[in-house]
């Protein structure tokens, strides 16, 4: 499927560029996110993977170039209309980053109550909590304590606070680190289910060749700070380039 005919951007990088002092990280990256899609980003560490997400999400700025979610300019947004922008964002942070004091079913009330204008009442945001905690399955964990949940368990509730303000686009940072094959793959599949239900576009940065291939639509492998190679995984997996074949070799 030839996605940029049939589909629009919802998040587009044009030229990014981004140096800290003579350390230039991103040397004009360019990327395109379509609505229902799984986009893979792949690349070393200190590649330049952190700094683009926080461009994304406005943390940083860029030297130079254009960032547009839905047609938005986040660069020239205000701080009001770009933390409204970021509820229709969801991100899965490494290692989950769940709040150790509050129990499972205040970690998902948490962006609730920090976005009021999402949920009127305490009735309709119990129900939301419970919904999210359904679709990870884990209602029956509602009021445990992060450290009373595996690694793999800890993930889903990071993922179900993700899905809390039913985001448009979620950004995976590193979903699958850490896991055991089983509950990594467990977690692959609950991504597949919920670009499935929520028709949400994903922007996902990994390692693990293998989440890579079972989860993208399309990759993009970032190497001295741009956009190497972009393909399927089976396109780039098969590369003949060896910067490219580099990536996927055990």
């Amino acid at each position: 499927m030839n996605l940029e005919e049939n589909k629009k951007p919802v998040l587009e990088l044009k030229d990014i560029r981004k140096s800290f002092g003579d350390n230039h990280v991103l040397k004009g990256f360019s990327l395109k996110l379509y609505e229902g899609e799984n986009l893979v980003i792949m690349g070393k560490s200190g590649s330049g993977k952190s700094v683009m997400v926080k461009c994304i999400v406005g943390l940083i700025q860029p030297d130079s170039g254009s960032i547009t979610i839905k047609n938005r300019d986040i660069i020239k947004m205000g701080q009001t209309e770009l933390d409204f922008l970021r509820t229709e964002i969801g991100f899965l942070f490494q290692g989950s980053a769940l709040y150790d004091s509050m129990t499972v079913r205040e970690n998902l009330e948490f962006p609730l109550r920090r976005h009021k204008d999402k949920i009127k009442d305490f009735q309709s945001t119990d129900q939301s909590v419970k919904e999210a905690l359904e679709s990870v399955g884990l209602l029956h964990a509602i009021d445990l304590m992060p450290s009373e949940l595996s690694g793999g368990m800890q993930r889903r509730v990071a993922l179900a606070r993700a899905l809390i303000l039913k985001p448009k686009i979620i950004m995976y940072d590193e979903p699958t680190t850490g896991l055991d094959p089983i509950t990594a793959n467990e977690i692959i599949q609950l991504m597949r289910n919920i670009q499935k239900e929520y028709n949400t576009s994903s922007l996902i940065i990994t390692h693990d060749v293998d989440c890579a291939r079972v989860i993208s639509n399309r990759m993009i492998l970032l190497v001295d700070g741009i956009n190497y190679a972009e393909g399927t995984y089976e396109e780039l997996s098969n590369s003949s380039d060896p910067q490219t074949s580099a990536f996927f070799k055990n």
